[in-house]
């Protein structure tokens, strides 16, 4: 079993930085690809950033030069740096990662871009 927990979400206005933090427990030594996705209201969820376990890295064009993805596998902890803000990125963000063949999701975080 594999559980995420995510953290760091918030209000910031445009232009500002928020760092979001995935915390993963449970039977954690197989993990694999990890990842944050975002479902604003009325959207799809889509991806974000993803990042292998030995770190290859993938972001949306959308978030490319303002986003960084990074993990600590020592620590079982992934992490989104978010700069540069804007209100198109306000959204439900939320922890994947792939462990024994299946995906686990964390319960998501809220990030609010205020213009």
């Amino acid at each position: 079993q594999v559980q995420l927990a995510e953290s760091g979400g918030g209000s910031v206005q445009a232009g500002g930085s928020l760092r979001l933090s995935c915390a993963a427990s449970g039977i954690i030594f197989n993990l694999r690809t990890m990842g944050w996705y975002r479902q604003a209201p009325g959207k799809q969820r889509d991806l974000v950033a993803q990042i292998t376990r030995d770190g290859t890295i993938n972001y949306a064009d959308s978030v490319k030069g303002r986003f960084t993805i990074s993990r600590d596998n020592a620590n079982n902890t992934m992490y989104l740096q978010m700069n540069s803000l804007k209100p198109e990125d306000t959204a439900v963000y939320y922890c994947k990662a792939n462990a024994w063949g299946d995906n686990y999701w964390g319960q998501g975080t809220q990030v609010t871009v205020s213009s």
